[in-house]
């Protein structure tokens, strides 16, 4: 879950660029069937390029009716085809882009409609695919494709993909697919996954996927992944995994893990395992753990339901079982739990049935209370205490 950034990046731009195009890959192959007729053949009913046309023409403003563009420059109005354009740029629709089934342009501009709908660079507008919309590099505004919707490069606006929905580069806005949401860059705004939402670079905003929510680097907002959410960098805002939350480096917020909640660097919050929470540098404020918590230094309240331990902590601890500090580390605050093991130095109260302590600059209170660094009475019973 935790930096993953590359196969992050490969997944989301090879889901990006095709999940529309491999939609429309059946109905396309199709038209190589079909007779290819001259460039620019057709007729046009226009004063000027204002009016009607009928084929293959090139330039019109109004209605034009042909098969398969293969020399359209520009139309201005309706444009209805029945297949997609042969290979290579085929112009600029500007108005309506009409699909029966198929249709698309180099740029669509405007409303396009049909059963699958492409642009070979850019898509601008409202479009509806029942198969599937894609544009070769940007889409920007408003997408549905039955099956999916996808841009080569960035997607700005509203998409909506039976399966799924993807940007090779940026995606922003909102996204919901079927399957999954991905960006090979930045994911910004809010996206619904059935499986799940995944961003190469940076996911900012609300994310929801039903497996899992991942960021290759920061993840910033609310995710709910129903096995997890990861962030390969930075984790920050409200996260809810169904087995586990992580960070590679901080983790900054709230975060709810079925099993556990871990970070890299520091965790500053509120954390809830199910098992287990842990950091590799700074726990600050509340952790709850079923089972433990850890971290080298410890901030704040800790309420674990067998064990815990840290280097140095500063705070209260509630560890029914075990609480310890390692060799060379120190301890101040409150602590209860049955064995309180404190192998550095201990300055406030410890509570349990027994109570060790290499330096006691504070008070034990249990069966057995051990202060090592006393001269006299290092072991006594009820209580024990050494300034």
């Amino acid at each position: 879950m935790v930096r993953r950034r590359l196969s992050s990046i490969t997944t989301s731009r090879v889901f990006g660029r095709h999940a529309a195009l491999v939609s429309l890959a059946a109905l396309v192959s199709l038209a190589a069937l079909a007779p290819r007729p001259l460039a620019g053949q057709g007729i046009k009913l226009a004063v000027g390029n204002v009016g009607l046309g009928i084929g293959d023409v090139p330039r019109l403003d109004g209605l034009r009716f042909n098969y398969r563009d293969r020399a359209l420059e520009r139309v201005r109005g309706l444009n209805v085809t029945i297949w997609t354009p042969y290979e290579g740029d085929h112009g600029v629709v500007e108005g309506l882009a009409l699909g029966l089934p198929l249709t698309g342009a180099a740029d669509v501009r405007g409303l396009a409609l049909g059963a699958g709908v492409g642009a070979e660079r850019s898509f601008r507008g409202a479009g509806i695919g029942l198969i599937g919309l894609g544009a070769g590099t940007n889409i920007r505004g408003v997408a549905l494709g039955g099956i999916g919707v996808g841009a080569g490069d960035d997607l700005t606006g509203i998409a909506f993909g039976g399966v799924g929905a993807g940007a090779g580069g940026n995606l922003g806005g909102v996204a919901l697919g079927g399957l999954g949401v991905g960006a090979g860059d930045d994911l910004t705004g809010i996206a619904f996954g059935g499986l799940g939402v995944a961003a190469g670079a940076d996911l900012e905003g609300l994310a929801v996927g039903g497996l899992g929510v991942g960021a290759g680097d920061d993840l910033t907002g609310i995710a709910f992944g129903g096995v997890g959410v990861g962030a390969g960098l930075d984790l920050e805002g409200l996260a809810v995994g169904g087995i586990g939350v992580g960070a590679g480096d901080d983790l900054t917020g709230v975060a709810f893990g079925g099993v556990g909640v871990g970070a890299g660097g520091d965790l500053t919050g509120i954390a809830f395992g199910g098992v287990g929470v842990g950091a590799g540098g700074e726990l600050r404020v509340l952790a709850v753990g079923g089972i433990g918590v850890g971290a080298p230094r410890v901030t704040g309240v800790v309420l674990s339901g067998v064990a815990a331990g840290a280097q140095d902590f500063n705070g209260w601890v509630v560890a029914p079982a075990y609480f310890t500090i390692q060799k060379g580390g120190s301890f101040h605050g409150f602590s209860l739990s049955a064995v309180n093991r404190i192998l550095g130095s201990q300055h406030g109260l410890t509570i349990g049935i027994v109570n060790i302590a290499n330096e006691l600059h504070g008070l034990q209170l249990g069966l057995i209370n051990i202060a090592r660094n006393k001269d006299s009475f290092r072991v006594l019973p009820l209580v024990n205490w050494h300034r």
